[in-house]
């Protein structure tokens, strides 16, 4: 179950999470999770490897669809529609919740392409330049490669690289922005420059993030999801929503035991 500050109202839902359950291979990976995530919010989910914080992530934009023997039942409602009824679009799907990768992962492209190829493959019918240039404003990248945009966006240090990733989310007009691990591979000033991105891209999107740094998300986020894990009747690990709270009440008045400790260092 999800512990929700009581006190706390939820006012414009952009996903309604209504016992999901993933499966692989037949084994239950993350347990029944009810949660409520809000609009233009930062939502960080945080806890040890291993309790399902990636695994409900891909759940958002069904792409645990892509793994071999997952399975995932339940309802995830997005904007109050089911987004496992066999009549959604999973291709349409992903371009309203766009993803942004652990490592960065730029297209062998030119950077202007990077940002345009989906888009024009999509059937784009505006401006691409001003397409491109506005999503790498956005990504807060512009000033940096506007002068080298026919470059391979492979070039590019890892921090640029993982903003120019954002770009070309953000190019695609998603409503909602997932994030796993955003910025495991990138030095401290890069991980600064993706998280003041991060406070700028709230205000127009919802941004669930995934991440093992418990610093960012007390900097950041506006809610945060704590998962743990349980040992199964057959020795497995299995995942589960413990806490969901504002992040100033689950850093400083954690409602759970495991969540305190495992705010305060004692595990994971």
């Amino acid at each position: 179950m999800t512990y929700n500050n009581p006190n706390k109202q939820i006012d414009n839902v952009v996903f309604d999470v209504e016992g999901v359950r993933v499966f692989y291979s037949g084994f239950m990976a993350l347990r029944e999770v009810y949660l409520k995530i809000p609009e233009k919010q930062i939502i960080a989910f945080i806890g040890p490897s291993g309790c399902g914080k990636s695994t409900l992530l891909r759940c958002f934009n069904r792409m645990n669809d892509l793994i071999p023997g997952a399975a995932v039942d339940g309802r995830l409602n997005y904007r109050n529609r089911n987004i496992y009824d066999p009549k959604v679009n999973s291709v349409k799907l992903r371009r309203q919740v766009g993803m942004v990768f652990q490592r960065p992962n730029p297209f062998p492209k030119s950077i202007y392409e990077n940002i345009a190829f989906a888009p024009r493959t999509n059937g784009y019918k505006g401006n691409l330049d001003e397409l491109v240039e506005q999503s790498l404003r956005r990504a807060a990248i512009w000033d940096e490669v506007k002068d080298k945009l026919k470059s391979k966006g492979t070039a590019l240090s890892g921090g640029q690289q993982q903003r120019l990733c954002i770009a070309r989310a953000i190019a695609m007009k998603p409503d909602v922005l997932l994030m796993d691990e955003p910025c495991s591979a990138l030095d401290p000033i890069s991980t600064r420059q993706v998280e003041e991105l991060c406070l700028e891209l709230k205000e127009q999107y919802t941004i669930i993030m995934v991440t093992h740094n418990m610093q960012q998300a007390s900097r950041i986020a506006d809610w945060t999801a704590f998962f743990n894990t349980d040992i199964d009747e057959h020795g497995k690990r299995q995942g589960k929503l413990v806490e969901f709270s504002p992040t100033e009440d689950i850093f400083s008045s954690p409602t759970t035991k495991e969540a305190a400790e495992y705010i305060s260092g004692r595990f994971g």
